[in-house]
This record gives structure tokens, sequence and C-alpha cells, in this order.
């Protein structure tokens, strides 16, 4: 569920949709879900002074707060 929710914020914004990536990892008490999007988006989804990015961690965190799970989201190259 978190992953999809990353994925369809991240595709709304930038101008590949096509090439959003998003992986979950699991560990035992947190979730990382690393999301990659195309070189030419990064600035799109990152934002000025990171304030998309914040953005986006702060929509998951609290969407994964109603399932009691600690969750990072990091945006990968």
């Amino acid at each position: 569920m978190l992953k999809d929710l990353v994925e369809v914020i991240a595709k709304s914004l930038v101008d590949n949709p096509d090439q959003v990536k998003v992986s979950e990892i699991h560990g035992e008490q947190s979730v990382i879900i690393e999301l990659k999007v195309a070189p030419e988006d990064m600035g799109k989804v990152i934002g000025k002074q990171g304030r998309i990015a914040r953005a986006i961690r702060t929509v998951v965190r609290a969407a994964a707060s109603k399932e009691n799970k600690r969750v990072i989201v990091e945006i990968l190259q």
C-alpha cells in the first residue's frame, strides 16, 4: 500500500512517469521505500530546498502510522 502511494505521487510529479521505479525493503521494525526517477526529474521530486521530498515523506509517514510501521523514503538516482 505504501509503495503504491509513493508511486502515484511520484508519477504525478514527473515528466517521465514510465521511468518511475519504487521498491520496498522490509526490515524488522521499519520499511524502506526506494524511489528512482529519471535524472532530469530529480528536481521535480525533491523540490526547492527539499520541500516536495519532505512532503512525500510526511504523507507516507502518516499513512504508515495507521499500520504502526516506521517508514523511510529514500530518493535515489
